[in-house]
């Protein structure tokens, strides 16, 4: 299964109104530390993975990328990177990622946030990656932790009074299907370990530049449940470049 929960039109109202759809880049409390990793962009040929609204696809191309490729499975969401973030060097293309079909060598960089845990075979798509990336070219991208996916519900556990206790961590080591619930809707995604994240990209000829477990950036500390957040890791980043040939 393909997961397309945002054309969902009640999950896609939920979601336009978080920070990081409001606010974009700054609403997000990953893109302090996602920021610091991307690659240089002037004059490059870049991808990107489930993007949403757009707003990494504009950062490329003001950062003078070539030409950006965003690709999402969600009609609603790429009407409004059309509206929000449109400019001369995008492209905004409707597929799913996994049905994605390029020439070998097609792109400097590929970029993706926030969307590989929607996809069922992650090993299949990176091998797919090795093959559009041009030697040296970077593959950099954020996904949920493996730690907030191994249970599935991806909710606290609480006390009679509704305070937090502590956060399930159960079945890491099943990978696989999990019925998560994400503003209130229950949302297919897929689970998988830190290890198989990692050793996928070594497998498929890419060496690893930098793992991040972002923690909330200070200025965020005091939104509602942000600091909670220093509890457990909720977001995982990863750079990786693909080795010369």
């Amino acid at each position: 299964m393909k997961e397309n929960k945002y054309d969902d039109e009640i999950f896609f109202q939920k979601y336009s109104e978080m920070d990081r759809s409001q606010k974009g880049l700054k609403g997000a409390g990953e893109w302090t530390e996602l920021q610091k990793v991307l690659p240089d962009f002037e004059d490059k040929e870049v991808l990107d993975l489930g993007c949403g609204y757009g707003w990494h696809c504009l950062y490329a191309a003001q950062h003078g990328a070539k030409h950006v490729l965003g690709i999402d499975i969600s009609e609603r969401m790429l009407a409004v990177a059309a509206e929000k973030n449109s400019h001369e060097g995008i492209e905004y293309r409707c597929a799913a990622m996994e049905d994605l079909s390029f020439p070998a060598e097609s792109f400097d960089i590929v970029i993706s946030s926030l969307a590989f845990h929607y996809v069922r075979d992650f090993r299949a798509l990176a091998k797919e990656v090795s093959r559009w990336v041009r030697s040296n070219g970077r593959f950099v991208f954020s996904v949920e932790h493996p730690v907030f996916t191994a249970h599935g519900t991806q909710d606290w556990y609480y006390d009679k009074e509704g305070t937090i206790l502590h956060y399930p961590v159960d079945r890491y080591f099943y990978e696989g299907q999990r019925d998560a619930v994400f503003l209130g809707e229950h949302v297919v995604k897929y689970h998988r370990t830190l290890t198989t994240y990692l050793n996928t990209l070594l497998e498929n000829g890419f060496e690893l530049r930098n793992i991040i477990e972002p923690q909330p950036p200070e200025d965020m500390l005091s939104i509602p449940g942000m600091a909670d957040e220093m509890r457990r890791p909720m977001m995982l980043i990863v750079s990786a470049q693909k080795k010369a040939v």
